[in-house]
């Protein structure tokens, strides 16, 4: 296990598996249809590339790993090690609160001006809920879905099936759950199903008059 944690992290770091030396595998296996590994293997030789360029892969990925990989840990001192549990636990962590503050959680706290809550782990896999409102004693759930533009229909087909598990939160905690649909647009996060907050904020007048 440790020699294959070794072998991803040092191919994925150089990029040796990706589609520019090895072919768009996912789309030839496919086209491919294979029974055996075997049937795959002789495909893969004669139509993406030849045994030999894999095996000159392989070596290049060895040149990386006893070189540049040993050279890099005959240089890490004991003070780097500090240094860098120091700096993951309380440079990165804060850095990682404030970049969630400006995602979608962190807009819709702001558009509706109430605490928005990370729901437990459990409601996510019983309810697929995210984050939560609690209005007295009555929680409104929300989800967040990322999305690209070319997936927004797949993605809305998602929420139809989601609703039957969302509606036994609602029958549980009396507040409904509403899916948020988030897109990147230039490297920032932004709500696609904007419509959708009015009818946050009228549930939650809903839940206060009750």
């Amino acid at each position: 296990m440790p020699k294959e944690w070794i072998l991803n992290s040092a191919i994925n770091r150089w990029g040796l598996q990706k589609k520019k030396n090895v072919g768009a595998v996912s789309y030839k296996i496919r086209k491919c249809s294979p029974k055996t590994v075997e049937d795959w293997k002789k495909y893969y030789y004669k139509n993406v590339c030849q045994k030999e360029h894999l095996i000159e892969l392989g070596k290049k990925l060895y040149v990386k790993i006893s070189e540049v990989l040993q050279a890099e840990i005959e240089n890490i001192t004991e003070q780097d090690c500090i240094d860098y549990v120091i700096n993951l636990v309380i440079n990165r962590t804060f850095d990682g609160y404030t970049t969630e503050k400006a995602t979608i959680y962190g807009q819709l706290q702001d558009i509706l001006k109430i605490k928005i809550e990370p729901a437990p782990d459990e409601w996510d896999r019983l309810y697929n809920v995210d984050f939560f409102i609690k209005i007295k004693d009555k929680y409104l759930g929300l989800q967040i879905k990322p999305a690209g533009f070319p997936y927004i229909t797949e993605i809305l087909k998602e929420i139809e099936i989601q609703k039957r598990t969302q509606k036994k939160f609602t029958e549980k905690f009396g507040g409904k759950v509403f899916t948020v649909v988030s897109i990147k647009e230039d490297d920032k996060k932004i709500i696609h199903n904007t419509e959708i907050i009015p009818e946050i904020k009228k549930e939650i007048e809903r839940l206060k008059r009750l």
